[in-house]
């Protein structure tokens, strides 16, 4: 990492070890979706069945705005390459996924001014790819988006209600789950999400 699990030896170690000792059990991960492709037949080894993918932009030119760089195979990309490098091998892991017969959900941050009207076009895609669920999170403002006042919850759902047409929208979900407790829709505590790196 920071943030991102499949940069990481470890988590194909402890997904090893998990399914080795509880094989029952459904196993999921949570990725930016920059190495998923390379990573997908070890995922399928250990029986990974769900797969949440945080895709901002299917337009390299808004995908730009939002991502300073991107580092991959030990070399940095920034601006308009950088955005066509994630983009490309998003895609092509949400495809994998899909073809896995994995569930794939997308998370898409909702970051006013900059892809808001471009995610009702992110939730036909992944739609139109097999994806199972959308998840819309607003925006925490930090980091480059430190001032951009975030959705409110109306805003959040009506954006919500005009993705619903091309894909079943994951409505019970304040930001995501990465470190909520409890069954979804019955969370014990709120969860709190925060993007690494941005």
């Amino acid at each position: 990492g920071p943030g991102e699990p499949l940069a990481n030896p470890e988590t194909f170690e402890a997904l090893r070890l998990v399914h080795e000792e509880f094989p029952h059990l459904i196993m999921c991960i949570s990725t930016n979706g920059l190495v998923l492709p390379e990573s997908i037949e070890e995922l399928a080894k250990y029986d990974v069945g769900n797969v949440t993918v945080t895709l901002n932009a299917i337009d390299p030119a808004i995908g730009e705005k939002i991502y300073s760089w991107v580092e991959y195979n030990g070399k940095k990309y920034h601006g308009r390459e950088a955005a066509e490098l994630l983009l490309s091998q998003q895609l092509k892991g949400i495809e994998m996924a899909v073809a896995k017969k994995m569930f794939v959900k997308i998370n898409t941050v909702y970051i006013p001014g900059v892809n808001d009207e471009h995610i009702p076009k992110i939730a036909k895609k992944v739609g139109e790819m097999g994806a199972f669920t959308f998840n819309v999170i607003p925006l925490i403002p930090q980091y480059k988006f430190a001032g951009i006042t975030p959705p409110t919850p109306k805003e959040k759902r009506e954006m919500q209600d005009r993705c619903a047409p091309y894909i079943k929208q994951m409505r019970h979900c304040a930001r995501c789950r990465a470190d909520a407790i409890g069954k979804l829709g019955q969370d014990v505590q709120s969860c709190v999400y925060r993007e690494q790196g941005k």
